[in-house]
């Protein structure tokens, strides 16, 4: 969310349809203006504790009629992925969505990494980071910079998503770029630098 695709829209249809089959009031542009963090942290705004995961699985059913098809790629995302290709590494897709449904909207979007790992937030996503090697994490979240931070990759911040440069540096990012069209050059300078050729994955 926010880093490769621009899924408020989708995130918005799908909350309004859970408003309606439900009953139960989600201020959907509200809850659009807060990706990043688990689904469940963001159901906890509107729904009682006892009900929370089941209408999480309510909303990952519906997810993939209301969500993946109203999901555009963010500028540079395509591009991005092929930059750590031709650099010879592994491009691989870190995320806190339930995983299943990135990979429809990568798939939707005829985007293809090398690895998809859901279900992650913030830490958590130190896991998967070092389990594939990764050396550069790029996210949009303060939750990213800390995933990286724990998985001791360097983390390279967009500031696509909710959290703007200034967030994103003074939570330690290593570098903020305006967005993902930004990423193939810095990553070519980062090369040149003779610290490539190694994986980067991105949330």
């Amino acid at each position: 969310d926010m880093t490769l695709i621009d899924s408020r829209p989708g995130i918005r249809a799908c909350y309004l349809a859970l408003t309606e089959r439900t009953g139960t009031y989600v201020d959907a542009d509200l809850a659009v203006t807060r990706l990043g963090p688990p689904l469940v942290e963001e159901l906890a705004h509107w729904f009682p504790a006892e009900e929370i995961e089941a209408v999480a699985d309510l909303y990952r059913e519906m997810y993939p009629t209301y969500a993946v098809a109203a999901t555009p790629a963010l500028p540079g995302a395509r591009e991005a992925v092929a930059a750590v290709r031709e650099a010879g590494g592994r491009a691989i897709v870190v995320t806190a969505k339930y995983e299943p449904n990135a990979k429809l909207h990568l798939a939707h979007l005829g985007i293809e990494p090398d690895a998809v790992i859901g279900d992650l937030w913030a830490e958590q996503k130190a896991v998967a980071l070092r389990e594939h090697g990764a050396e550069v994490y790029v996210g949009d979240h303060l939750g990213d910079v800390r995933g990286a931070r724990a998985a001791g990759a360097r983390s390279v911040a967009v500031a696509s998503g909710p959290c703007d440069a200034e967030e994103l540096r003074a939570a330690g990012a290593d570098v903020v770029l305006g967005d993902l069209t930004e990423f193939p050059a810095w990553l070519a300078d980062y090369r040149a630098a003779g610290a490539g050729g190694a994986d980067a994955a991105r949330a």
